[in-house]
Parts: C-alpha cells; sequence; structure tokens
C-alpha cells in the first residue's frame, strides 16, 4: 500500500509539472484572469457549472470569490448554478437534466457575465447546452477539461484542458487552477 500512496502522489506531481512547463496553459490563465478581473470590476458577475465532483469544484471556486480568498474584502458576485435544489429538480423533472444550466443561464445571465464549465470529459450536454445560450448572450465561456477537451473544445471562448485522462488527477488540477485565478483576480480587483 505504501508503493501504491506514492505512486498516487507522484503521478498528481507529474500532472501539475505538465502544466507548469506549458507555456499555452499559462498564457491562457493570464488572459483569464484580465477578463475575470475587468468583468468584475465592471459590475459583471462569474457562474459556475459542473457535475458531481466538478459541481463540487464549481461550488468550491464560487464561494472562493463571493466568499473570500485571501483578503478581507466585499464579496463578489460569482455563483455556482447546481445550488438551487429546487429549481434543479424541478427543470430535470418538467424540462431534461440537459437543460438545467442553460435554462439558468438564459434567465440570469448578461452580457459581459462569464461562465466557467467545469467538466472532466469536455463532453457533459448540459455544459455546452449552457455554452451555446452563453454565446448568444455575449457571456464568455471557460472550459476547464481534461486533456482532450471533448466537446467543449469547440465551444469555448477558453479552455484549460488539463494533460490527463484520469479523472481524480483532471480535479485536483482543476482546482489547482481555479485557485490560482481566484488568488491573482483578487489581487488585481482589491489591489
Amino acid at each position: 500500500m505504501n508503493e501504491r500512496i506514492k505512486q498516487t502522489i507522484q503521478q498528481s506531481i507529474s500532472v501539475k509539472q505538465n502544466l507548469l512547463s506549458d507555456d499555452n496553459i499559462i498564457k491562457k490563465l493570464e488572459a483569464i484572469i484580465e477578463l475575470i478581473s475587468n468583468a468584475f470590476n465592471n459590475g459583471k458577475k462569474v457562474l459556475f457549472c459542473g457535475n458531481g465532483g466538478s459541481a463540487a469544484d464549481a461550488q468550491h471556486l464560487a464561494a472562493e470569490f463571493s466568499g473570500r480568498f485571501y483578503k478581507n474584502r466585499k464579496a463578489l458576485p460569482a455563483e455556482a448554478l447546481h445550488c438551487n435544489t429546487s429549481y434543479l429538480t424541478a427543470v430535470g423533472n418538467d424540462y431534461s437534466y440537459d437543460v438545467i444550466y442553460s435554462r439558468l443561464v438564459d434567465g440570469i445571465g448578461v452580457e459581459g457575465d462569464v461562465l466557467i464549465g467545469l467538466s472532466t470529459s469536455g463532453n457533459s450536454n448540459n455544459i455546452i447546452k449552457a455554452f451555446e445560450v452563453a454565446k448568444e448572450k455575449g457571456i464568455t465561456t471557460i472550459g476547464l477539461t481534461g486533456q482532450t477537451g471533448g466537446k467543449m473544445k469547440d465551444c469555448s471562448d477558453y479552455l484549460l484542458n488539463v494533460p490527463s485522462t484520469t479523472t481524480p488527477r483532471i480535479q485536483e488540477s482543476h482546482i489547482l487552477l481555479g485557485h490560482i485565478i481566484c488568488e491573482l483576480v483578487e489581487e488585481k480587483v482589491f489591489a
């Protein structure tokens, strides 16, 4: 068991080493940090969506903005779209689980907002549909996926595709990338 534990830790480190050496990902992160900082400075909001563990990560990252990260400061308008269970179960039951996010983006999203979708496969239909509605409304989309990007590769304005095909390693890196974004956006907005 000792070796298995060390192997898992090493796999996680290797994925992060690959992120560290990927200049394209670093440049995209810089652009995303600027984009989100500008959105907040212009009174816009950041919306998050995901399924399962990615929903938990989406909620975690939204809370870093709306609560605090390092600084005691005013709340930033960020929300994970799956947190209203009455809405989620009503729309899932009355329409389809595939439209739970797109209907909410249509209802509360405005031009200049940012929508961040987390999907390890990049193939979550409900996130893809939300990105389609976001584009119609002038909302910038950021996809956090695994190695291939899946279908989200073609519908994301910005794609952060973690160089792994292993779900836990991808999710660990999504939190790392999200924390980098939260930290540096907080610094820029509250300089």
